[in-house]
């Protein structure tokens, strides 16, 4: 199974800068966000094509704040470091979850 990395303030422009990303912003006391961690981890063992990645809100306000995130959970999609998709709120489901990914990547060309 593929590791779901950790990102930082610090590595997080770096991390979206190539290839296509999906970052996870998820927090420890949020409980949709805990209950689609499983979910996250299939889809990344599922992709080749995708790196996914996770940044823990609480210690990343202002990364949060400048990406403009207002509720978790949130899923964000990168390509090459630009946004192409975000999925928010806490009625993402497993099931929403999956077929947003899929939609996404074949809306921008991968998949």
């Amino acid at each position: 199974m593929a590791d779901v990395m950790e990102v930082t303030k610090d590595n997080f422009d770096e991390t979206v800068s190539a290839g296509t990303v999906l970052v996870d912003v998820w927090g420890p006391d949020c409980k949709p966000c805990v209950a689609l961690e499983p979910h996250v981890e299939k889809i990344s063992a599922a992709r080749d094509d995708l790196k996914v990645v996770k940044l823990e809100a609480p210690k990343a306000r202002r990364l949060c704040m400048k990406l403009g995130l207002m509720g978790l959970p949130v899923f964000l999609l990168y390509r090459d470091g630009e946004e192409v998709a975000r999925l928010s709120g806490p009625q993402v489901t497993p099931q929403s979850l999956h077929a947003w990914v899929e939609d996404s990547l074949s809306e921008t060309g991968r998949g």
